[in-house]
């Protein structure tokens, strides 16, 4: 009898412990998942968690060599990547991805960590292996109308102008950023320097902007001895409907103490007037602006701060003519 006791106080103590270990696994388990319920922007915690736009940019340009590979695109290539983003700037994210799929582009859509927004991602499939084409990157703003682009035609080459290319987009909701896909010395001869080619990618998806009447700005770098005057060069390259823009911006520029050369009031050095998209808008009568930065204004660091905030007054503004129109 007492055996029989022993036994059932055993097997009760047992049945305990396991329930005390059960629910604490499952206080666990509970507590894992509400700590990723609270996603941004209203997104669930059953999707993928938030990313660094700014090193997932990072990872991306981080190869990029003037030795490294690119292969000009057809125009039907070009013409395609370009039709893929206009369909994702109507939200058609269905037809986009069919149709960046032609040529091994694909769509994917982030959360960004710092904003909470979020973002479609168009990239090249082909990157992921060991002979990239170069063709470049887009990020667009999911959660508002897209009114306005950031335009990076030099990664790597104009050392950090990806990465305030994301401050940029990052400062202003309804931004889109393009960044070219290789070192503007990589490939035969100029082949892959896409501020002054009209065979790009990149140049295929800034003339569609520019159809839409989207403003843009492009961020370019000099190193010191090339104007060692100043600190930043505004211009509005070949035309001038960036003007009211190009204004703001330098006395934005100015009003955090960087000394600017404001191209359309004197002769500046770097003044972008034979920049292919800068002369693309002009034609059009759609605002552009080509901004060349000293390093410190780029380099990861208050003064980059500082500049994406100036430019940030530019991009707000365009953002509310928008709505205002």
């Amino acid at each position: 009898m007492r055996a029989s006791r022993s036994r059932t106080i055993t097997i009760a103590t047992l049945l305990l412990l396991i329930a005390a270990v059960t629910g604490g696994v499952t206080v666990v388990l509970r507590g894992s998942r509400d700590t990723g319920a609270a996603a941004p922007s209203g997104r669930t915690g059953d999707g993928p968690p938030p990313v660094d736009l700014a090193r997932s940019v990072a990872a991306y340009t981080d190869r990029f060599t003037p030795d490294g590979g690119y292969r000009p695109p057809s125009r039907i290539e070009r013409q395609t990547v370009a039709a893929g983003v206009a369909l994702l700037l109507d939200h058609r994210i269905d037809q986009a991805e069919e149709r960046l799929a032609e040529v091994d582009f694909a769509v994917r859509t982030v959360t960004d960590s710092a904003t909470g927004r979020g973002f479609a991602e168009v990239y090249d499939r082909v990157d992921q292996g060991p002979a990239p084409r170069g063709w470049g990157r887009v990020l667009l703003d999911l959660d508002h109308p897209v009114r306005w682009s950031v335009q990076v035609p030099h990664p790597v080459a104009d050392h950090d102008t990806e990465l305030l290319g994301v401050r940029v987009l990052r400062g202003t909701p309804g931004g889109l950023l393009i960044i070219a896909g290789a070192h503007r010395k990589s490939g035969e001869g100029d082949a892959a320097d896409v501020a002054h080619r009209r065979d790009t990618v990149f140049d295929a998806i800034c003339a569609e902007l520019v159809g839409r009447r989207l403003p843009g700005i492009q961020l370019h770098g000099f190193a010191r001895d090339s104007a060692p005057r100043y600190d930043a060069i505004a211009s509005t390259g070949a035309g001038t409907d960036g003007r009211a823009a190009g204004r703001a911006l330098a006395d934005a520029l100015r009003a955090k103490d960087f000394a600017v050369c404001r191209a359309w009031a004197r002769s500046c050095p770097l003044p972008g007037r034979d920049n292919v998209q800068g002369r693309e808008a002009a034609a059009a009568g759609v605002p552009f602006l080509h901004v060349e930065l000293a390093p410190p204004l780029r380099t990861d660091g208050p003064p980059a701060d500082r500049t994406a905030q100036a430019i940030g007054t530019v991009t707000g503004g365009w953002a509310e003519d928008a709505r205002a129109g």
